[in-house]
């Protein structure tokens, strides 16, 4: 057989019949360079959220069962139009949901993990020369559920997919031509990477760049995934995702990433003792919501203040879920404001600099931006501020850091991945 390609198409690349047809034109041309391809499609630009939108307006809160066999009714439609497409132009091609291409995840609904992927029924349809038309964003349960990875899943299935039938690379097509230096159109003067290791990915993708999903860069690094992102729309050669340094020098930092999404929740006046901390995430965890930052500091007497951050997503049932432990615990107050954000600067070239978090915050400080709070890796430096100032405060360390202007040496696509 032929070496395998995986091309994994987002939302917008599929968001109409004109895009599926851009999608069909670069399916085929891989066929005719000579590789066998899989492809995974997203639901069209929009479909998702009109779909969780009105599961929404039917109830209050949907049941995590219902709402997946909702909610992954998106993709099924993309797969069904791009194989009738294929088709239509010779290729034989087959529509396949996460259930019929074996993804088999674990029960937690909206956010579940993949735990195996049984892939002999998809080796099958290439060995019959079909094209593997494959719906992203789901799979299925044990029990025989439909169940849903989290927004942006489709990315993970198709790294998934990679892994497990050891491609030769997995490309993810998006709207834009590569992995930038910061979100182009809050920094206009972001430029394209051509290429960023892996653990600047991560930091990105999880400090909230768009282009990849976080958990879909943390399974290309575990299986060692060969992974670009390129433009649906645009020919050229993306950035790579590196798994080693392939530059001399390093820039001290890469990348400003940020996250609109944010909200702070704190517990005022929480009696000092030593398991306070599991009292209060315990709960939290339990309900899969989860925790970003978090900050103890001395309250009044001898108790303590407890802030932590989430996704605004969850800041109604945190909140809920937090005044419930305030009475259990006899605090003073839960207030909160879903009305922040996280900026953050990343970059590999961080760990032999000092100096980098005093040009943070002397810049902020500058532009009249206070800080809430503060948290550090050896890579990344991230704050939360009021989100307001989030394009300001992104502009001004894009600038200072000299991302504006930074030339970058374009590196072979091919050549260069592992």
């Amino acid at each position: 057989m032929a070496e395998l390609i995986v091309q994994k198409f987002g939302g917008t690349s599929v968001a109409n019949l004109e895009c599926l047809r851009n999608v069909m034109r670069i399916v085929i041309e891989t066929r005719r360079q000579g590789y066998d391809v899989v492809v995974v499609l997203s639901a069209m630009s929009g479909e998702t959220d009109r779909l969780i939108n009105l599961a929404k307006t039917a109830v209050n809160e949907p049941d995590a069962r219902e709402y997946d066999a909702l909610v992954s009714i998106g993709e099924q439609c993309s797969i069904a139009l791009l194989s009738m497409m294929l088709l239509d132009q010779g290729y034989p091609a087959k529509s396949m949901t996460g259930a019929q291409a074996g993804i088999i995840t674990d029960e937690i609904h909206k956010k579940a993990h993949i735990e195996e992927i049984q892939t002999e029924v998809i080796w099958q349809e290439l060995r019959s020369g079909r094209i593997p038309v494959i719906a992203g964003f789901q799979g299925i349960t044990p029990e025989g559920d439909i169940s849903t990875l989290g927004r942006g899943g489709s990315d993970t299935t198709a790294v998934a997919i990679a892994a497990a039938m050891q491609a030769k690379e997995c490309q993810i097509f998006t709207d834009v031509d590569g992995v930038y230096t910061s979100d182009p159109r809050v920094v206009p003067q972001a430029r394209r990477m051509a290429s960023i290791t892996l653990e600047e990915m991560l930091e990105m993708a999880s400090l909230g760049a768009k282009v990849l999903q976080n958990r879909s860069v943390i399974f290309a690094g575990k299986y060692k995934v060969p992974l670009r992102v390129l433009s649906s729309f645009t020919p050229g050669p993306g950035t790579l995702i590196t798994y080693e340094d392939i530059t001399m020098e390093k820039p001290l930092v890469s990348g400003i990433a940020f996250n609109r999404s944010e909200a702070r929740l704190t517990l005022f006046g929480v009696p000092a003792t030593a398991n306070v901390p599991s009292q209060i995430l315990g709960p939290l965890a339990e309900a899969n919501i989860d925790i970003d930052m978090i900050l103890q500091n001395s309250g009044e007497g001898n108790t303590v203040n407890f802030t932590f951050t989430v996704n605004r997503e969850d800041y109604q049932q945190a909140t809920n879920i937090l005044e419930r432990i305030a009475q259990k615990l006899s605090a003073k107050e839960v207030t909160g404001d879903n009305k922040i954000a996280k900026v953050s600067i990343i970059g590999v070239g961080m760990r032999s600099h000092a100096g980098v978090a005093n040009t943070v915050f002397s810049t902020l400080a500058q532009e009249g931006i206070a800080v809430h709070l503060i948290t550090t890796s050896e890579i990344k430096i991230s704050v939360v501020v009021d989100e307001k100032y989030l394009e300001l405060a992104a502009r001004s360390l894009h600038t200072v850091f000299g991302l504006d202007n930074e030339l970058r040496e374009e590196f072979d696509p091919v050549s260069t991945l592992i």
